[in-house]
This record gives structure tokens, C-alpha cells and sequence, in this order.
């Protein structure tokens, strides 16, 4: 076969569009300042995360904002990304929703990025996509292994590998806590199947929040395939929610 053709067709199925989060109020902070505004080196967080999105070759990048978002969309030129508003936060689920127009028709891939990750690197998306491609999932969860779970939705896996669900903290049972494996919040999905399950997602938990973590059961009771993936290192994807992990965000950098 044309080497040439086999090359654009992979390059034709690694298409993905982003969909980065950035809604948050980021109470932790202690400050007026939105989450993702803060600065690393002169830098808002979420100017590294468009960065690593846009290296890492999404096709269209579209970012959720919801507190504070006329200041937040003024730092970034018009046309790098598309601002799409959520109003009310009601979870994950509700904000990877508000994007669900600019993803009509689209028949590629969408990652879902957090906002507050400015260590995350291109090569880890770029992983992800190629691990998503070659399993042939659904949907594909990043994943770390860290010290401390606590906070984080772990991982429940079956005998052979595969994402059974994911429980939250608030959710979990105490089998469940001592898990280590947990959700990033960064996932690749097939596009038209996230479309459909984001409007099956219900709010029927102890936040009457909408988690997009739900996707997974929604994947796996029409059998289709999740997958973790595996990041090389936890810290390049902790979120950013205390002036404590800036400045660690920062110490990291620098080395």
C-alpha cells in the first residue's frame, strides 16, 4: 500500500477536537482571580493547556467558561479557540455539554481537558489518541497512580483491564478508597457517542451534580469499549486548585 496514503489516512483518524474546561470558580485560591487566569511565569494556567492542545494537534479547540467569563475570554485572541458559556456549574457533565453545538456533526474524535492542568504534554494527548485508536474504544480514560487517591474518582477495573465505572470520593465504598488508579478528568471519546450519551447523564447523587464520569456506564451498557490509559508521570496532569500547587506547578517547570 501507498506509504503516503497510509499516512493520511492515520493522520485522517487522529483528528480530534478539544473541549477544555475552564467554568470553575476555583474557591481554593483565595482569590477574585478565575482559576485558570492565574500565571505561571507570566502565563495564565489555561494558555498552557491551549498550548499543549495546539501542539498536540487538535483540529478546533473549545473552551467552557462560566465564572468570571468576559474576563477570562478577553485574554485570549478571538479565533485561537471558541468560548462557549455555562452558566449555572452543574458538574462535568453539564459543562462538556455546553459545547454540544460546536461538536454537531463532527465525525472525529473529542478530548476532554481540564482547564487547570498546565503540565500536561502533547505527547500524553497524543498517546491517548493513539492507544484509543488501536484498542478500538469508545472511550478512553487517562489515568495516574498516585501517592494519595483521596478526592479523586477511582478506577474500577474488570479481570481484563477494561473501565467497569468510575466512583467518586463522595461515592465511594471503603473497598473502593484504597484503589490508587485514578481519573484525571481527561478522556478521548468518539464523538457522536458522547453527543448522545451527555443527554442520558442524570444528576442522582449526593451533589445533584451531572458527572460526565457517568459516560463510562452509559459506554458500557450498549458494550462498548473503555479503556485507561496510563500517564507516564502523575504530576503533569494535577489539576491547579491552591496557591500551594501553583507554586509547585512552578517549581516543576523551572526544573
Amino acid at each position: 500500500m501507498n506509504n503516503n496514503f497510509m499516512m493520511e489516512t492515520k493522520e485522517k483518524k487522529n483528528k480530534f477536537c478539544a473541549v477544555i474546561l475552564a467554568a470553575g470558580k476555583g474557591t481554593r485560591m483565595k482569590s477574585d482571580l478565575p482559576k485558570v487566569l492565574h500565571e505561571i511565569d507570566g502565563k495564565p494556567i489555561l494558555q498552557y493547556v491551549l498550548d499543549t492542545t495546539e501542539s498536540a494537534g487538535a483540529e478546533k479547540i473549545i473552551v467552557v467558561i462560566g465564572h468570571q467569563a468576559q474576563k477570562v475570554s478577553a485574554c485570549f485572541p478571538e479565533g485561537r479557540c471558541v468560548f462557549v458559556l455555562q452558566e449555572q456549574q452543574l458538574g462535568t457533565g453539564h459543562a462538556v455539554l455546553q459545547a454540544r453545538n460546536e461538536l454537531a456533526h463532527y465525525d472525529g474524535l473529542t478530548v476532554i481537558i481540564c482547564g487547570d492542568v498546565p503540565l500536561l504534554r502533547p505527547h500524553t494527548i497524543k498517546k491517548m489518541i493513539d492507544e484509543h485508536l488501536a484498542k478500538d474504544a469508545t472511550l478512553t480514560v487517562l489515568t495516574a497512580v498516585v501517592p494519595d487517591p483521596f478526592g479523586y474518582g477511582r478506577i474500577i477495573k474488570d479481570g481484563q483491564g477494561a473501565i467497569i465505572k468510575i466512583t467518586e470520593q463522595a461515592e465511594a465504598k471503603d473497598s473502593e478508597k484504597v484503589i490508587r488508579e485514578i481519573n484525571t478528568g481527561i478522556y478521548c471519546v468518539q464523538t457522536p457517542f458522547l453527543l448522545e450519551a451527555l443527554e442520558k447523564i442524570e444528576n442522582n447523587n449526593s451533589k445533584k451534580e451531572y458527572y460526565l464520569t457517568d459516560i463510562v456506564a452509559i459506554a458500557r451498557s450498549q458494550n462498548f469499549k473503555v479503556q485507561a490509559c496510563l500517564t507516564d508521570n502523575y504530576k503533569e496532569v494535577m489539576g491547579i486548585n491552591t496557591p500551594e500547587e501553583l507554586a509547585s506547578a512552578a517549581r516543576y517547570l523551572k526544573n
